[in-house]
């Protein structure tokens, strides 16, 4: 760990405490002047950090800034072992974690970041990623399923993201099929599971999970392209809620994979499925056909009844739903 980090970690540790130079220094074996540069380079980034004469420096109480000590704090034990990356910026944290998969990582390999420049969601869309108000992450999985069955990992995603928000919210999170959370009428997180296939069996060699939440709304709020549709879990930062938030969403999926066989995951998702009752369009390319949501089921299939009377299941492959 970096003599940045370990002051990271030591302030994110002490805040609303001022610690001394001296001191600091003293705790992490280093120069005063290291810490300086150290102190300078996270206000740089943009940790609120006072720095006051004869007092020293204090991290802000209300400061929530993603670090690997922060995630870390709120891990269970179970999890203490997994191998965490956080970055400030990365192209995209699905990008990252296929290339650490295909150089060999183990399941479990996490890479978190507070900004992307090329976010990815469905269907080839970009995903909109800025800077200090969304968290961003990818979970890699070496699972012994087949392709069809992993569908399951977005939708064990999802029940976790929506647990996560529950545990440190009031809020109500609803799961829009199969991969999206909304939170009164708005999306606030969108998951993309990209999966390598094993050309000997068919099955799935390995699988990025990837998840973005808009923990709060970006300063100048979101582009004209999506300012109808994308929301915020939060209206005002909460103290270490992003550190929070990611290590609730890992402790939780982890839980619900070690257990898929079971379908464990299944009741919490089925109970927060939106529009089940209401008239959907199913959207495939260009044609779009009306039906009634009846439900999803244990396969992570969209039950529907057309107009005709006639009920499907349908698997999500590049279809797409919006209400009537």
């Amino acid at each position: 760990m970096s003599v940045k980090d370990k002051v990271l970690e030591l302030l994110d540790n002490s805040k609303g405490e001022y610690l001394s130079g001296e001191q600091i220094a003293e705790k992490l074996g280093c120069t005063r002047g290291a810490v300086w540069k150290a102190v300078k380079s996270l206000q740089d980034e943009g940790c609120a950090i006072s720095a006051v004469t004869n007092k020293g420096y204090c991290m802000n109480v209300d400061s929530d800034i993603i670090s690997l000590a922060g995630v870390k704090k709120y891990l269970e034990p179970q999890q203490q072992g997994l191998d965490i990356e956080v970055h400030k910026i990365v192209t995209s944290t699905n990008t990252v974690l296929r290339e650490r998969a295909n150089d060999g990582a183990a399941e479990g390999k996490v890479i978190i970041s507070g900004e992307q420049s090329q976010g990815k969601g469905r269907l080839g869309r970009s995903f909109f990623s800025p800077s200090d108000s969304g968290l961003y992450m990818s979970i890699l999985l070496r699972p012994d399923m087949t392709a069809a069955d992993a569908v399951k990992i977005t939708t064990a995603a999802a029940v976790s993201v929506a647990m996560a928000i529950e545990k440190y919210s009031e809020l109500k999170p609803s799961i829009k099929w199969v991969n999206d959370i909304y939170i009164n009428g708005r999306k606030i997180c969108g998951i993309l599971t990209e999966a390598s296939l094993s050309m000997e069996n068919g099955g799935v060699e390995y699988a990025v999970l990837g998840i973005g939440v808009n923990t709060y709304e970006p300063d100048g709020g979101f582009p004209d392209e999506i300012k109808d549709i994308a929301g915020a879990v939060f209206k005002n930062r909460q103290s270490d809620m992003r550190n929070k938030l990611a290590a609730e969403i890992i402790n939780i999926f982890m839980r619900l994979y070690r257990s898929f066989g079971e379908n464990s995951f299944y009741p919490e998702y089925r109970k927060r499925l939106l529009w089940v009752g209401e008239r959907i369009n199913i959207i495939k390319g260009s044609v779009i056909t009306p039906a009634v949501m009846l439900g999803a089921d244990e396969n992570c299939r969209l039950h529907v009844r057309y107009d005709n009377g006639k009920e499907e299941y349908v698997s999500s492959g590049e279809i797409s739903i919006r209400k009537v």
